[in-house]
């Protein structure tokens, strides 16, 4: 059971809709993995769990991260930005995956020549990721 009063909770600057984006970043290597969105209780879950739970702005709930891809993020470090307003945290990718479409990171696209290239690799099949676990759309 997680406690939604603690102190360090309220000195979140959420935004207008209860949440604070977040930075998910390889604790090894400094790679910068995806950003996602948290509400109150997602953060304080993650505290309690040590592993990455989000809020999906598309499906209105909690979402433990992999939790149909298994790719779960284990959470090394919890930062907080200097407004208070943006979270980071460091963690250790399981399975080295951390998109939805089957990428190291969900930054995958450089901008060149007047468009985005894609400059990564798919290291996993989101097909087989998510074969008959239910929608991927947040993982």
């Amino acid at each position: 059971m997680t406690d939604n009063n603690a102190a360090w909770l309220d000195a979140v600057q959420w935004n207008g809709d209860g949440l604070l984006p977040v930075i998910a970043q390889d604790a090894e290597d400094g790679t910068v993995l995806m950003m996602a969105w948290m509400n109150r209780e997602a953060l304080a879950l993650t505290v309690t769990e040590g592993h990455a739970v989000y809020w999906s702005r598309s499906r209105k709930r909690l979402w433990r991260k992999g939790e149909h891809s298994g790719n779960v993020q284990d959470v090394e470090e919890i930062r907080l930005d200097c407004d208070g307003d943006t979270l980071l945290l460091r963690v250790r990718q399981r399975g080295g995956v951390a998109c939805h479409t089957g990428r190291r990171s969900c930054f995958f696209r450089r901008h060149g020549d007047g468009d985005w290239q894609t400059v990564e690799p798919v290291l996993q099949d989101p097909a087989h990721m998510y074969a008959g676990k239910g929608a991927q759309g947040d993982e």
